[in-house]
């Protein structure tokens, strides 16, 4: 689109959706025009108040953007004077009032949102020994005494429970009054941190995976390790840069904005504390105990400390060790002696996440070669065997995210996450996200009629995509419709490329198609992530995989089928690929509720081979290889055995027929 002096460039994230718009215009017409996920009730008159944005200004320097204040129009009347139910929250303006007049980058943050996302992180504890750092001891003060003193209570401590020379961490000085029955809450059996009247057998802790893209957390009982609540909110760090080195560029570029990006994160992670203890009818004072896990940068962000030194060579981490802190460090509310425990870091690009992926997976105590992954905006690899566990993080890119593809969006309802295509005519029946059916089954189309067909997941992206090599809609070198490829009416030329058309809604007006820069992408991510995996098999000079495990959110819902297809991983017996849900979280729920665990993890941490990927030679050599789908040279025996490829370079050989006969579920 031609610009001029009187229009202005405007990003909305996290969607990623831009354009130019003409100066004077409101950022509600703007969100409009481009489909942004934007709630509004009123149609623009200011008065329900869920047309919620939030401007960031600075240099963006992935979106060429200097956006300043002067860019958006100063609040009017109807902001001023808004008395609607829903608050207008600190630093936030209305789409429907805000004004262009300038370049922007508009955040959209997730309760404004018509669809709200899915949270698709989930614990998984295998069998472990509860074994809290807090323990509750009830005591019964001698002859009742109603205005006990602490030193009656540390005497009944002793006497009753064995526990000798406790420390005393509460502020106050006297006990409440009580019928001289006590319940103590005591750290690690040295200190004495909390004290309630009578007696009470439930304390609570929470543990969170702090992603780039996702904070989700889960709050646990502490002596039972039950699991009461589970939830999840975006990160509001992305309206900063959706990659994590966008976030340092940021940081970088603008005096002052790592303590902005702390802020906002420190602000996410209690709120959701909030919600969690709310959903479980907790009470913040009860909550004693939090562990986080993050990747690096996260890590160092939501500590305050400077994130830059992790974006140039060597990458050097501010710290490498666990850490404990107070839970008002963190701008936690919760008890006065809640303590928080992060999780170590492993290297400058392989993070605290990963090394919960590592407890929770234990790949070292498996027999073989053991591939686990988390992937993700950055793809944390560990690869274990020989008796060695060597570590990596591989740059993917937010393209698995929905980032960086034309129809591409993050999983909320309507998302497209399922795709399979009839070889015969091309044909793609898929699924949604919030609909049972698939496209081609009764009662698709009122399912639909809800949430609407809106784009599509990551998930989807990467079956689509294995798909079409599949289908032979697209050659092993990744083109749409290319020399040897079977035609479709669904192959459509689009300027000197063609796309592929996913949907197209019955009244014509929505189409979703994969676009050839949409396989680009795809193959950029997937080749990063698979040449990560091959160096660390040269280190441990290896050419087979005995099992591979899939972590976090997006590894949990893969069709671990595609994603071999796709390249995305090496070759391995079908039945050895399983996805494991979100090990990051799961790791740090261990950690929450088991001290050896933390023990543990820091003496693996300790003995992790870490391989920085950046400045490895032979990475770009396997990234190479890794474009092609599959892959270039490497054989997929395991997978040519239930899956029926198209033969290395098949384009100039004849087609072949009876492809129906192997697996297309």
């Amino acid at each position: 689109m031609e610009t001029s002096k009187e229009e202005s460039l405007v990003v909305f994230t996290p969607s990623g959706h831009r354009d130019y718009f003409e100066n004077g215009s409101t950022l509600l017409e703007a969100a409009r025009k481009l489909g942004v996920d934007l709630d509004s009730v009123c149609g623009g008159r200011g008065i329900c108040g869920r047309c919620q944005i939030e401007p960031a200004f600075g240099e963006f320097a992935k979106h060429k953007i200097n956006a300043h204040k002067e860019n958006l129009s100063d609040p009017g009347d109807v902001e001023i004077n808004y008395k609607g139910r829903k608050e207008i929250k600190k630093n936030r303006r209305l789409a429907c009032s805000a004004k262009i007049l300038g370049d922007l980058v508009i955040d959209v943050p997730p309760d404004s949102h018509i669809h709200k996302q899915v949270i698709r992180k989930t614990v998984d504890l295998t069998d472990l020994i509860i074994e809290p750092l807090v323990s509750l001891h009830f005591v019964e003060i001698e002859n009742g005494v109603d205005n006990a003193s602490f030193d009656l209570l540390f005497l009944s401590l002793q006497e009753q429970w064995g526990l000798e020379n406790l420390s005393n961490e509460i502020r106050e000085n006297d006990l409440p009054a009580s019928n001289g029955t006590y319940t103590a809450v005591v750290r690690d059996g040295e200190s004495l941190v909390a004290v309630w009247p009578g007696f009470k057998d439930q304390i609570f802790g929470i543990a969170i995976d702090v992603g780039s893209t996702t904070i989700a957390g889960h709050l646990c009982d502490l002596l039972s390790g039950e699991v009461l609540a589970s939830a999840g909110v975006m990160n509001p760090q992305i309206r900063f840069g959706e990659d994590l080195m966008s976030r340092v560029s940021y940081v970088m570029m603008n005096k002052g904005a790592e303590n902005e990006l702390t802020e906002v994160v420190q602000e996410a992670l209690n709120n959701l504390v909030g919600e969690l203890c709310d959903s479980s009818n907790t009470n913040r004072e009860d909550v004693f105990e939090v562990t986080l896990v993050g990747n690096p940068i996260m890590h160092h962000l939501f500590l305050g400390y400077d994130p830059t030194p992790l974006g140039v060579a060597p990458f050097t981490l501010f710290e490498d060790k666990a850490i404990d802190t107070t839970a008002d460090n963190l701008s936690i509310q919760a008890n006065p002696a809640t303590r928080v425990h992060v999780l170590p870091c492993i290297a400058g690009h392989v993070g605290a996440d990963t090394a919960g992926v590592l407890l929770a997976t234990k790949p070292q105590q498996t027999d073989g070669i053991n591939l686990v992954v988390d992937v993700g905006t950055n793809a944390e690899i560990l690869l274990a065997g020989k008796g060695r566990i060597l570590a990596a993080s591989s740059p993917t890119g937010p393209a698995f995210e929905g980032a960086q593809i034309n129809s591409g969006q993050r999983a909320t309802p309507g998302a497209i996450e399922r795709v399979r295509i009839n070889p015969e005519n091309g044909k793609a029946r898929f699924k949604v996200i919030g609909v049972d059916p698939w496209s081609d089954e009764e009662g698709f189309l009122d399912a639909t009629n809800k949430t609407g067909v809106t784009g599509i997941c990551g998930s989807g992206i990467i079956e689509v995509v294995a798909e079409l090599l599949l289908a032979k809609l697209m050659t092993a070198d990744g083109v749409i419709g290319g020399e040897g490829t079977n035609p479709s009416e669904y192959i459509e030329p689009d300027n000197r490329t063609f796309s592929y058309v996913l949907y197209r809604s019955p009244d014509g007006e929505k189409t979703i198609s994969v676009t050839q820069n949409d396989i680009r992408a795809v193959q950029l991510a997937k080749a990063a992530l698979y040449a990560g995996v091959r160096l660390l098999m040269d280190y441990l000079e290896t050419d087979q995989i005995d099992s591979i495990k899939l972590a976090g959110a997006f590894g949990s819902h893969i069709d671990t089928t595609r994603a071999t297809v796709l390249g995305l991983i090496p070759d391995c017996q079908k039945e050895k690929v399983s996805s494991v849900g979100n090990a990051a979280g799961s790791g740090a729920v261990m950690a929450l509720l088991s001290k050896s665990s933390r023990k543990e993890i820091q003496t693996l941490v300790n003995d992790i081979e870490k391989i920085e990927i950046a400045t490895e030679v032979a990475f770009q050599d396997h990234f190479v290889e890794a474009m092609a789908i599959p892959h270039k040279t490497a054989d997929y025996p395991f997978l040519s055995s239930y899956v029926d490829l198209p033969q290395k370079n098949e384009s100039t050989k004849p087609k072949r027929k009876n492809r129906r006969n192997k697996e297309r579920n």
